[in-house]
């Protein structure tokens, strides 16, 4: 068994963004500059921005943190947005999900500028992606394909089996998968909670991506024998023995699991670095559209 390090292969990716950023400014150009709205204090996303905000300063790109207690009105989330869309010293921003419930969370995405939508969110850019147009991809779907491509993952012709169909995760990440390209051309499943015999579809497939938000949902008898496994789930459960009370938790049981697969990511270090490092080869891309 290999392991898939996210943090590994992260760190490779922003490293190039780093010489390129120094490239930049031996040329007198502008640096990338990442803005990022947090509302709330939901543990899960104060830990991703933070790391978010972290990368951008171990790259060299500027970064603004902007953040509203979980009551703030929709309406000042929107004017925050439409501002960031008019301010031409922010090449990308991101607006944190999940949102309060009393905030429309595809409004939200919406009214965000798709030239600065780096989350991949906007309808626009997912029908760019569709189409295999230029655009923005998806963070996290983006990073996991940047994973299998940099470690040498063979997909032309590989069954994929995706469990979850999410519109940030599943769903784009079964598209970029099955696209003519490398890597691709992936015979791809979209599982779900509706799916018959998921056991034994998830046993026929070569490629197994779990994202769906359920700890040790994924078993070692639902996995066929060399298969290469991606755990997107990252979820808090509680565990007395470490000093916070918690730690992170996949959707698949990594330690019977590992036995069987070929390759796996870990959860922490696996998707979650991948998503960032393709958040920060957005930002770069943002300000390079604008011709800056």
């Amino acid at each position: 068994m290999k392991l898939l390090d996210g943090r590994h292969t992260s760190e490779e990716i922003r490293k190039e963004l780093s010489e390129a950023v120094l490239q930049r400014k031996k040329e007198g150009k502008k640096i990338p500059h990442l803005a990022a709205i947090l509302v709330g204090n939901d543990g899960g996303s104060l830990t991703y921005v933070g790391a978010k905000v972290k990368a951008c300063d171990q790259i060299g790109f500027e970064s603004t943190l902007i953040r509203y207690d979980d009551s703030v009105p929709e309406d000042i989330l929107l004017a925050k947005v439409q501002s960031l869309n008019e301010d031409k010293s922010i090449d990308g921003f991101i607006v944190q999900l999940p949102l309060p419930a009393h905030i429309d969370e595809l409004k939200i995405t919406q009214a965000i500028d798709p030239k600065k939508d780096v989350d991949g969110f906007h309808p626009v850019n997912l029908g760019n992606m569709v189409l295999n147009l230029p655009g923005f991809l998806p963070a996290t779907p983006a990073g996991i394909v940047e994973l299998l491509k940099r470690n040498h993952i063979e997909t032309e012709g590989k069954k994929c089996v995706i469990i979850g169909r999410s519109n940030i995760v599943g769903t784009p990440l079964s598209i970029l998968l099955a696209r003519n390209s490398n890597p691709g051309n992936c015979t791809v499943t979209l599982a779900h909670s509706k799916t018959e015999n998921l056991k034994e579809i998830c046993q026929q497939a070569d490629i197994l991506i779990a994202a769906i938000g359920r700890p040790g949902f994924v078993t070692a008898d639902m996995v066929k024998e060399g298969a290469v496994v991606i755990d997107v789930g990252t979820t808090r459960v509680e565990d007395p023995s470490r000093a916070r009370g918690w730690r992170l938790k996949g959707d698949v049981d990594f330690d019977e699991v590992s036995k069987k697969a070929s390759h796996i990511t870990p959860v922490p270090g696996g998707v979650g670095p991948m998503t960032i490092a393709s958040l920060m080869i957005n930002t770069l891309k943002a300000m390079e559209l604008k011709g800056k």
